[in-house]
């Protein structure tokens, strides 16, 4: 069964509520009921005795963390359990903060103990963003191995399923909200122009809000560039492709 949203405003400043104790037990109970040997209460005790004074971000990261501690130190065995607690994907266009937002700590752990396991985390970011969203972890995995990394990016931008055709723009977005800046493409952006080209005439507001967003950073930090993509597409004169393309500059001239 899932659980009912608990997070409808993202931008709620009172967000950090949702991610301590009551997070550690509701997580605790989801590992424990899959691995037998998870010391749930220990875990619990661990985030309850140091998450009051901490950020949103921070007690993310600190759930991360004390799972590494509570489960096997090996990595593709830890991952395995954390998967098999995620249960049925997410039907709906809904961000991180609603029905799978207890999913953001595994998302995290992938992102800063997965590194080396490139296979094993790449299953598990595509696991995690048909629930929530792996955007974040993806990051360092692009950065250290980009080829890999654009190549499974390209498959998930022709996928049936929108949540990995979205995760193909937005996690590759170089100035993507909550996320060191990715400044591996700026001087190059067509290996992610390429994936975009993709994804310009998506039906999905999902995914096409994404593109929109993704357009509206290029413009940001390769501004040259992304105008000429931009009136390349213009030409095609698609209605979802015209869509992407007005929200994308609704803020910013290209013509300056």
């Amino acid at each position: 069964m899932k659980n009912k949203p608990i997070i409808t405003n993202e931008s709620d400043k009172s967000i950090a509520q949702y991610f301590g104790v009551n997070l550690a037990e509701l997580l605790g109970d989801k590992i424990h009921s899959v691995y037998r040997r998870f010391n749930k209460q220990s875990y619990i005790d661990a985030v309850k005795s140091v998450f009051a004074e901490m950020s949103y971000s921070q007690r993310i990261l600190l759930h991360a963390e004390q799972l590494q501690l509570h489960l096997p130190k090996d990595y593709p065995k830890a991952i395995q359990i954390l998967m098999s607690t995620l249960g049925e994907e997410n039907p709906d266009e809904t961000g991180m903060f609603t029905n799978f937002y207890w999913i953001m700590p595994i998302g995290k752990f992938v992102e800063i103990y997965g590194l080396n396991h490139l296979q094993e985390s790449m299953l598990a970011i595509e696991a995690i963003t048909k629930r929530n969203t792996g955007e974040y972890a993806i990051r360092p995995f692009i950065k250290q191995y980009p080829q890999a990394v654009l190549k499974t990016m390209t498959k998930w931008a022709k996928s049936n399923n929108f949540h990995l055709r979205r995760l193909a723009s937005e996690g590759l977005r170089p100035k993507l909200p909550w996320a060191t800046k990715l400044d591996l493409f700026i001087d190059n952006p067509q290996p992610v122009f390429k994936i975009l080209e993709l994804l310009k005439e998506d039906e999905v507001m999902f995914v096409k809000k994404s593109v929109a967003n993704h357009l509206t950073d290029w413009l940001k930090v390769n501004k040259t560039a992304a105008t000429a993509l931009i009136n390349q597409w213009a030409t095609t004169n698609h209605p979802q492709t015209n869509w992407i393309i007005k929200r994308a500059t609704r803020k910013i001239n290209i013509n300056e």
